[in-house]
């Protein structure tokens, strides 16, 4: 009976050893960033790395307009130390559960305010009663210039540090630099389409950024708004039509959102060829300088 008594602290021990082996390994302590989408979400990792563990929210290649959270997104936005959203009406799916998150205290961080925000010019996209194809209308599609994600990134790279003594100085320099050499690559690349071609439609007008950035101009857009959830009527497409013929338009870009059926009859009926452009999905490799570089490659070999 004594040897069994002796046993059972050893016993005792042995367990506790291969219980606590079984538990989850401690969390790291590193701080929680979630970010609303992909695109933007590519840029923040690539300049936060393993300093911090970031979340994106809104699957790659789903709509960002459109998307809402589950139960789980909710959670994991509201226990976030940061969250990084765009702004500008682009998550019109998140506003209430991000607007919940701010009132509950999260610190949030909003893109399009270290930008200088383009707006919606006379004579763009289809005249209607759409508010955000309104001229003055703010452009929520600012990661289409990387001039304007740099901002982006130097402003981030202050806040961590400022916020979270996270710095990521080497991180921010090398990034910022990066996206200089992109800019230089697409200036290049889209340098052997004529004036005269520099002319977009798309599906929605998301192009704006590019347009301004690169020296194209915006002339029309099947969905009259900056939001994929605008509506699209037949006299929209009529002056759609009309604009494409009087403009010589050689392309005709479908994306996300838009109806490649509604994108085909237009292409048919003006003979112009249809496009599909990737302007809210990053490639397979998940880099935002890919998903740029093959966004420029697409429009110069439709339009040159």
């Amino acid at each position: 009976m004594k040897g069994k008594l002796i046993l059972l602290p050893i016993l005792a021990v042995f367990l506790l050893g291969t219980l606590s082996s079984c538990q989850p390994v401690a969390t790291s302590g590193k701080k929680s960033i979630v970010v609303t989408y992909s695109v933007l979400g590519s840029i923040v990792k690539d300049l936060v790395g393993d300093n911090a563990n970031v979340t994106v929210s809104i699957p790659n290649g789903l709509d960002p307009h459109e998307w809402e959270p589950s139960a789980k997104d909710i959670e994991t936005i509201n226990k976030a130390d940061l969250v990084i959203e765009n702004g500008l009406g682009l998550e019109g799916g998140m506003e209430k559960t991000l607007g919940v998150a701010r009132s509950n205290g999260v610190k949030f961080f909003t893109a399009s305010d270290y930008i200088t925000v383009r707006h919606v010019g006379t004579g763009e996209g289809i005249l209607s009663g759409d508010p955000d194809q309104a001229v003055g209308a703010a452009d929520p599609h600012l990661w289409l210039d990387p001039l304007s994600m740099k901002s982006v990134v130097s402003a981030l790279a202050s806040e961590l540090k400022k916020d979270f003594n996270i710095n990521v100085t080497a991180q921010d320099q090398n990034l910022e630099g990066q996206l200089d050499s992109l800019n230089s690559k697409i200036t290049g690349t889209v340098a052997v389409i004529p004036q005269a071609n520099r002319k977009l439609v798309t599906g929605h007008e998301s192009m704006g950024y590019f347009a301004q950035r690169y020296g194209f101009k915006l002339v029309g857009v099947i969905i009259p708004g900056l939001s994929s959830q605008a509506g699209v009527s037949a006299a929209d497409l009529a002056v759609l039509k009309k604009t494409i013929q009087d403009n010589q338009v050689k392309a005709i870009f479908t994306e996300l959102g838009t109806s490649p059926a509604v994108a085909k009859a237009i292409g048919d009926e003006t003979s112009v060829q249809v496009v599909e452009l990737t302007t809210h999905t990053l490639p397979g490799d998940g880099s935002y300088f890919t998903f740029m570089r093959n966004l420029a490659t697409v429009i110069t070999n439709a339009l040159k």
